[in-house]
């Protein structure tokens, strides 16, 4: 099948996000899997990726939860050092494509605040043809309403559409409606489903 339009994830496909990480270089893996357990911090980060408000959300359960308020705060205030660093080699995956003019999308579970800190990070953000943001949608993946959304509004037929994800409920999500899909698990394998679907070659791949 003819792909029209690579779809991206941005979260582990172009950014590394990995609170785990931080909170266990800050307070310790023990003290954040307790605090874990206690805390859907997960959970809440979908209610912001609906549109929910950042701060108001995280606040709000650090306020609820006074043993962790200070940790829970970390969330809001120190969020741009969860989503990070950049994956270097799907950045120049993504301008590569954009260089041959394949049409690249971003389809990603993303707050409507956290959004706008990440553009300022990491200008490539704007290099998409199209970004379909759950914030602004106002539904996450892998809600089949997401994916219908992307379908109406960029008009490539669903079998035209390649998308990289790293979780594997988004992808069943995405293949379920006809979409061709990689499962992301290192930027290597990304750039070998690229080339091997002929879109760069080995060189505009890495």
């Amino acid at each position: 099948m003819t792909v029209q339009a690579v779809v991206f994830d941005i979260g582990n496909v172009l950014i590394e996000w990995q609170p785990e990480r931080f909170y266990d270089a800050r307070i310790g893996e023990a003290r954040r899997r307790e605090m874990f357990a206690s805390i859907d911090l997960h959970g809440i980060n979908d209610d912001v990726d609906r549109g929910g408000n950042f701060r108001d959300l995280i606040y709000a359960a650090a306020e609820k939860h006074h043993e962790w308020r200070a940790e829970v705060r970390m969330w809001h205030d120190n969020w741009i050092d969860m989503a990070a660093p950049a994956i270097p080699q799907s950045v120049r995956i993504l301008r590569n494509l954009r260089a041959k003019s394949i049409p690249v999308f971003a389809l990603s579970n993303f707050g409507i605040q956290t959004f706008e800190i990440a553009e300022k990070a990491y200008p490539f953000l704007i290099d998409f043809d199209r970004r379909y943001i759950s914030g602004h949608m106002g539904v996450i993946k892998p809600d089949v309403e997401i994916y219908q959304q992307l379908e109406a509004d960029c008009g490539v037929d669903p079998t035209g559409l390649l998308f990289a994800d790293d979780r594997i409920d988004n992808i069943n999500a995405a293949a379920a409606r006809g979409w061709q899909t990689h499962l992301f698990e290192t930027p290597q394998g990304w750039a070998d489903c690229l080339i091997a679907k002929g879109l760069l070659t080995s060189e505009q791949a890495q």
